[in-house]
Parts: structure tokens; sequence; C-alpha cells
């Protein structure tokens, strides 16, 4: 059976306030007990020594002494609340306060030995059974010289001392509950500020493992909670958005891979069939090369595109011209941009430019660029290629005149599929990766690259690259 962490803690608590109950009403007491008869031991023991050390054993002299001594031992014994024996070697008692003085026929303490107390100055007892009840008692020879001519002795009531434990021990009482009511608000305290942000996360934890990554942990602390509470929706909101774009990528990898799957098995049912004449047959054949070529070149791309993702590329750095490499790949580009009459002006920093990167990835960043740049374009318009140092680094940019991008659209043009509704009325063809795989280009030469565009004005890409 499973025990929750707060019925742990309070079964916990709840034993332990038993038992300090138990320990204030047994051990406690006995404590406050002995240190009440050894305390109280003390001041009659002190008490006894003062009316031995003043007497000196004057009180033998006659019996107008015993009188004084008895009047003033009578005062004594009702400020400490005690009673007061003077007894002789034999176990006469010459004074007892608690009766009339009797020296004619004192009473005989029978089987009366100071050696009984041993080393203890005091003992609890009826005190030779001269008490019907328990007695503290206390006893001090009292001499003249080197010899003992008699003995004190001062009772006090065990009733007294009972009753002080019992005050001072239902205080400790008080003490105790007071605590204990200050317990519970510490418990309260902690089932508001601990347990119950913990059982939200943790019930929240449960929701993501079981898939639902849209709950959300209401825990908005600012401690540890709030904070793991914060961590752990951050990571339910990176693993929804994984989700959903391992769901846009399935959805866009099946449907780009389906459009050229379904021309290529239709025209070649058609042929096959007879659909087709063959007089016909080589310009879809042509048709079907072509579609080949384009799932050759998604599934390329894809499998670069996870490599680049993964940093498992190895780059092959190299120097080289950066500006002989724009005037090659744009050389490329004369065919298209003559067919829609675009013209690239192509302005250099000096007659060479030597970078360091990896020449056949940065060829391919610029084959990209260029790329969107002339498809993009609208007619007699202009793409500007320019090279520049700035910083101890050499700037890149392709600028075109062309349609532009949304401003909502911009931070998504790195995802990889993302097509927004201009470049899918404009390129069908397009896969949708480009972008992706010169971002992961860029980044995995710790190179930076930047977009600024405007719609129906144009589009400029930049990035940077190490000087050789």
């Amino acid at each position: 059976m499973k025990v929750s962490l707060l019925t742990k803690y309070l079964i916990t608590y709840a034993i332990l306030a038993v038992l300090s109950l138990l320990v204030v009403s047994t051990l406690g007491r006995q404590l406050v007990l002995n240190e009440l008869i050894l305390h109280k031991a003390r001041e009659l023991y002190s008490e006894a020594t003062n009316i031995a050390e003043s007497q000196s054993g004057r009180y033998f002299e006659s019996d107008a002494v015993l009188n004084d001594l008895y009047d003033t031992l009578t005062l004594v014994a009702y400020a400490n609340e005690a009673s007061i024996r003077v007894i002789d070697p034999e176990g006469r008692e010459l004074i007892n306060t608690e009766t009339k003085l009797n020296t004619e026929n004192p009473h005989v303490i029978r089987n009366f030995d100071y050696l009984r107390f041993g080393p203890k100055f005091y003992e609890v007892s009826t005190f030779y059974n001269q008490y019907n009840k328990d007695m503290l008692s206390v006893i001090y020879p009292m001499t003249r010289g080197v010899k003992i001519r008699g003995y004190i002795s001062l009772s006090l009531p065990m009733d007294n001392l009972n009753r002080l434990t019992s005050i001072l021990v239902h205080r400790m009482e008080i003490i105790a509950f007071v605590n204990f009511i200050l317990s519970l608000l510490l418990l309260f305290a902690f089932w508001y500020y601990v347990y119950r942000p913990l059982g939200r996360i943790n019930y929240g934890a449960g929701e993501f493992a079981r898939g639902n990554l849209n709950h959300k942990i209401d825990v908005h602390s600012h401690d540890e909670m709030g904070y793991l509470a914060d961590t752990l929706n951050l990571m339910a909101g990176e693993l929804r958005k994984n989700n959903d774009y391992q769901k846009n990528f399935i959805s866009n990898v099946s449907h780009d891979f389906r459009s050229p799957l379904t021309s290529i098995k239709g025209f070649t049912e058609a042929m096959m069939d007879g659909t087709i004449p063959p007089e016909l047959h080589g310009k879809y054949l042509g048709i079907i090369s072509q579609e080949t070529d384009r799932l050759d070149k998604l599934t390329k791309s894809i499998l670069e595109l996870n490599t680049l993702s993964a940093g498992k590329v190895s780059l092959n750095y190299s120097d080289f011209d950066i500006n002989e490499m724009l005037k090659r790949i744009i050389s490329v580009f004369e065919g298209s941009c003559r067919k829609k009459k675009i013209t690239i002006n192509l302005i250099l920093t000096g007659t060479s430019l030597q970078v360091h990167a990896d020449k056949e990835k940065i060829e391919q960043v610029i084959y990209n660029l260029l790329d969107n740049a002339v498809k993009f374009s609208e007619r007699n318009t202009q793409i500007k290629v320019e090279t520049t140092i700035r910083h101890n680094k050499c700037h890149i940019s392709v600028k075109d005149e062309g349609c532009g991008i949304p401003k909502d659209s911009l931070p998504k043009i790195w995802d990889r599929f993302f097509k927004d509704d201009i470049s899918r009325g404009r390129d069908r063809k397009g896969t949708g990766l480009g972008l992706s795989i010169v971002k992961d280009i860029i980044t995995a030469h710790d190179q930076t690259i930047t977009v600024v565009s405007t719609e129906n004005v144009g589009t400029e890409f930049a990035f940077t690259l190490d000087l050789a």
C-alpha cells in the first residue's frame, strides 16, 4: 500500500507528540522533583549549618537558653515551612518545633543513628518513623571543639515539593501544548508551500508521461518548487513543439514524395496500357526522369540536413577566394536570369578575397541563396551580390528585388519544409529544405546569417566567414 509523504509526516508527528507528553508527565516530573529535592535540601542544610554554628553548644547550659532557642527555631521553622529538631547524641529530642518544649521528660527517638545518612546530607523518609508521611530531612552535627554535642535536623513535607512539582509540570505541559499548536502551523505551512506544489508537480509529470503535453503545472511560487514547475512546463512545451515538428515533418515528406511518385506511377501505367501512344513516350519519360531527380534531390537534402543537425558533419577547412567562387556560381544562373531578364550586380572587395571555410559547403550556401533570389525575383529586376570586410570578418550578401517574405513568416523560414503561400505558388518543385541546410552549414562554421525582407520590395540574406 502506498503511503504519501504527508501521511508519513502526520504519523511521525503524532508519535512525537504522544512521546513528548509522556516524557513531560513521567520522566519530566521525576527530573523536576529530583531537582527540587536537591535544591531545597541545600537550602535546609545551609539553614541547619547557620543554626549550629551560631549556637556552638550553648543550649546545654540552662533551660532558659533552650527556651530562647526554641522560640528562635520556631520562627525559622515557620519561615521555611519546615519542622526543626535538636537531638542529643543519645537520641533525645531537646527541641521539636511541632510540640511544646519538654526539658524534664524529652521524647527519645528509637534507633537514632546519624551515620545512617552516610555521605549524603539529606534523605526522603519518615525520619526514624517520626512522621506518618515522607519528609525531606537534613541533619547537621552541633559541636564544641572536636566533640559532637548534638544534632540539628530540618524536615520539610514532601507534599509541598510534590505540589510545586505538579505546578511546574503543568506549566511544562502548557508549553508542550503551545509547541504542539505551533508545530501544527508549521505542518500547515509544509502542506501549503511544499506538499501541495509537490503534488501538483508529481501529477503534472504523470500527465506528461501519459502523453498529455498540453497540461500546465499550476505552481507560481518564487522558490525551487516554482522553478521546477517552470522547467517542467518548458520541457513539455519543447516536447510539444518537437511532436508537432515530427508530425509536420512526416506530413511534408509524405506529401513531397507522394506527388512525384504519383506522377511516375501514372505515366508508367499510361504508357504500359497504351493510353499514351508510343510516339509520346519520350516526352513522358523525360517527365518521369525529372520527377526521379526531384525524389533523389529531396532524399539527399533530408539526409544532409539530418547530418548537419546532429552535429556529425565534418568540415574540411581550407583557404579559397570567395570572389572567384561567386563569379563561377553566378555564371551557372546566366540562363535562368536571361529568361526572366534579371541582372546580377556583383560588387566585390578587391580582386581576390581569401576566406577560411569548407569550400564545398559554402558553395552550397551561395548556390541556394542565389537560386532562391532568382526564383522569387520579378522580371526586369536586379540581384545584388556583394562582399565586404567589417570587424575582421568577410560579409557576403545576396539581395533581390522580389516579392519579399511576410513579416510573420520570417522567423519560420529556417524550419524544415517551410513554404509560405507566396513560395508555394511560385515554387512547387522546391523541397523547403534549402534555407534549413544553409542555416545549419553557417552554424557549423560558428558564423552568423541574417535576413531582412519587405513584402513587394525584396529580400537580403547576409552571412559572415573568417578571413584567411
